[in-house]
C-alpha cells in the first residue's frame, strides 16, 4: 500500500506541513530537503506530533526525510517517541 497524503488542516497545522498515512497505525511528518534538520526543527516537528496526537492518541507518529540529521535531534525525537524514516 503506498503512503497516503493527509490534510494537515484536520490535525489543526499549518497548510505548507506535508503528513503520510504509513501504516494503519502510523502518521509520517514529512521533511524534503537537503539543509540539515537541527534542534530548532525539532522542536518544530515535535510540537506538530503533540498536536496529532491530541486528535488520536493511538497514532505513532513519524519522520519522513531525505535531509541529514543532528545527532542531537535525533536523540531529542527518539526520547519524545517520533520514529525516523530516512529514505
Amino acid at each position: 500500500m503506498p503512503p497516503m497524503k493527509l490534510a494537515p488542516k484536520e490535525f489543526g497545522l499549518p497548510a505548507r506541513t506535508l503528513l503520510e498515512q504509513v501504516d494503519g497505525n502510523t502518521i509520517a511528518i514529512v521533511i524534503d530537503r537537503k539543509s540539515r534538520i537541527i534542534m530548532a526543527d525539532g522542536r518544530k516537528i515535535l510540537e506538530k506530533a503533540q498536536k496529532i496526537k491530541t486528535l488520536q492518541a493511538s497514532i505513532t507518529v513519524a519522520l519522513k526525510t531525505t535531509a541529514p540529521l543532528c545527532s542531537k535531534t535525533i536523540k531529542f525525537l527518539e526520547a519524545e517517541g517520533i520514529q525516523l524514516i530516512l529514505y
